[in-house]
């Protein structure tokens, strides 16, 4: 056996852990989705809390993920993403072991931090380790068992949630945690930026924090306190004006702020928070507005799908559970599409049909809801849409990142993810708002026809529906038919809304990718790279 046989074989097993860590991150918000319903019943959360108990995790993940990115790069990316995975599976057991819905969600923000520390170290190992073809081969099996965990995650979920406790959905993250940990000790090879100063850009640290935990928390919370003029402000609020409009202003402040503080420091030759230079590379620059735009379409409809299923259609979560399976299963098999071609085809290429994909599933979910849908009317959309991210994702993460130095991988693979994860957080603020405000909207039309309900009813039922995030509608049946009928009907149309708003952002996205290059396919750059110049 050769000397370099066994590292390479080391760093392919290393590379499946180092996968599956971050799946770790995916299973737990995909069964998180298909526990959310019964997470509702036993704590009595409202639907602003459901919100919460996804954003919480998202808001520190968003706001932290520049930050590990660049801490990995100095202190050792291995490490950091140990580190990362000890954490959230102890923000686990706290959530398992929640008793009230603020505790599940200060448990969620622990997570958060634990979850920043892995994906973009994850990102970094792979940059660093793999090059040319190889690398096209590991994004394919980084996506490939993400694929496969977000495959299992909803069906574990549901089993575990129908047949246990939600509880246990988090629990499952303590065996997998020990699992990965043991793994990546014994395979994965540790990996720095050679020279890079170990002083850490504090301001510039704190700057990106308050800049998207200000935006998302704007944005999550002002459907509540409302977007200017507001009847229930916060109970430390005196004003008369909402403190949305200040909080955006806090996020406009902190984006101009860390701008120029980053140029600052780089004119200086001091060490910044995320590499301005990067963003003179155009394929850098332009797949993070891309993937910024695509997640926001991507991961809104999440949220609304599970609560519509068992509310509105009755299903418990373990078939919920299989339901949302097909989204996964196309996923993965989009993944090992994009993996056998990814070295023949334009990444580019494979990124644009994809979206188009998540697109037109999208829009074959949206025009199969309603009060009485089946599930077979449902899963060929999810299906396909299932197939367009995974055809996407792992391409346009290697878009992204394709002429990033490798020095720099951990800013890098940091600023990508935090574009992703920005928006995302953005995905399901918005769609999440365009999902209850419909609700509510559309009900009390609805119920405002029914002059036999009186108004104090009508304007209870509404509060309590949107309140619980639709869990209120099965009981609605044994006070008044009518009024479960139309709330069934008016969650259906919320949820309609919302994936037609998902639709159109993923057009926006898919738009965006017209602006990155026409990049050769890893092969042909290669074969291009070895033919002598011509003089």
């Amino acid at each position: 056996m050769s000397e370099t046989a066994a590292p390479d074989r080391r760093r392919w097993i290393g590379l499946v852990f180092i996968s599956v860590a971050v799946a770790l991150i995916i299973v737990d918000s995909t069964i998180v989705n298909v526990a959310i319903p019964s997470v509702v019943d036993e704590l009595g959360i409202t639907s602003t809390q459901v919100q919460w108990v996804q954003e919480s995790y998202t808001l520190v993940f968003a706001s932290l993920l520049l930050v590990f990115g660049t801490l990995a790069d100095r202190f050792g990316r291995r490490r950091m993403l140990l580190i990362g995975v000890v954490i959230f599976a102890l923000a686990s057991i706290l959530a398992a072991l929640s008793s009230s819905g603020d505790l599940l969600i200060a448990s969620r923000l622990v997570q958060g931090i634990g979850g920043a520390m892995i994906l973009p170290s994850s990102l970094s190992i792979i940059n660093s380790t793999f090059r040319g073809r190889e690398r096209a081969i590991a994004f394919a099996v980084w996506g490939s068992t993400i694929g496969g965990m977000a495959a299992v995650g909803p069906l574990l979920g549901g089993w575990l949630t129908t047949y246990f406790s939600w509880r246990w959905a988090f629990g499952i993250n303590v065996p997998l945690g020990v699992i990965i940990v043991i793994g990546v000790l014994v395979f994965a090879l540790e990996s720095r930026e050679q020279g890079a100063p170990r002083r850490v850009d504090i301001v510039g640290a704190a700057l990106s924090v308050v800049l998207f935990a200000s935006l998302v928390f704007g944005l999550i919370e002002g459907r509540t306190f409302g977007w200017f003029f507001s009847d229930t402000p916060p109970a430390f609020w005196t004003l008369d004006v909402s403190p949305i409009p200040f909080v955006f202003a806090l996020t406009l402040v902190s984006l101009v702020a860390f701008i120029a503080w980053g140029l600052r420091r780089e004119r200086a030759g001091q060490s910044t928070m995320l590499a301005f230079g990067l963003l003179r590379i155009a394929s850098f620059r332009n797949g993070n507005i891309a993937a910024m735009i695509v997640s926001l379409g991507e991961f809104g409809i999440i949220l609304s799908l599970p609560l519509w299923l068992q509310n509105v259609l009755g299903y418990d979560a373990l078939q919920t559970g299989l339901v949302i399976l097909a989204l996964a299963i196309g996923s993965f098999v989009a993944s090992g599409f994009a993996g056998a071609f990814g070295n023949r085809i334009a990444p580019v290429l494979i990124v644009r049909i994809g979206i188009i994909a998540e697109i037109v599933g999208v829009v074959m979910v949206a025009l199969s809801i309603s009060p009485d849908a089946q599930w077979w009317q449902v899963v060929p959309g999810l299906f396909v849409y299932g197939f367009g991210v995974g055809s996407a994702t792992a391409q346009l993460t290697g878009v992204v990142l394709m002429d990033v130095p490798v020095e720099q991988s951990g800013q890098g693979s940091g600023t990508q993810s935090t574009a992703r994860q920005v928006g995302s957080a953005l995905g399901i603020a918005i769609l999440g708002t365009i999902l209850f405000s419909s609700l509510g909207a559309g009900l009390a039309a609805r119920l405002d026809d029914r002059p036999e309900i009186p108004e104090a009813a009508r304007i209870q039922i509404v509060d309590a529906v949107v309140d619980s995030a639709g869990t209120a509608i099965p009981g609605l049946d044994a006070q008044s038919p009518d009024a479960a009928a139309d709330a069934r009907a008016a969650f259906s149309d919320a949820t309609r809304y919302a994936a037609f708003a998902a639709a159109g952002f993923l057009a926006l996205g898919f738009l965006a990718t017209l602006r990155l290059g026409e990049s050769r396919p890893v092969e042909s750059r290669e074969k291009a790279a070895a033919e002598p110049q011509r003089p």
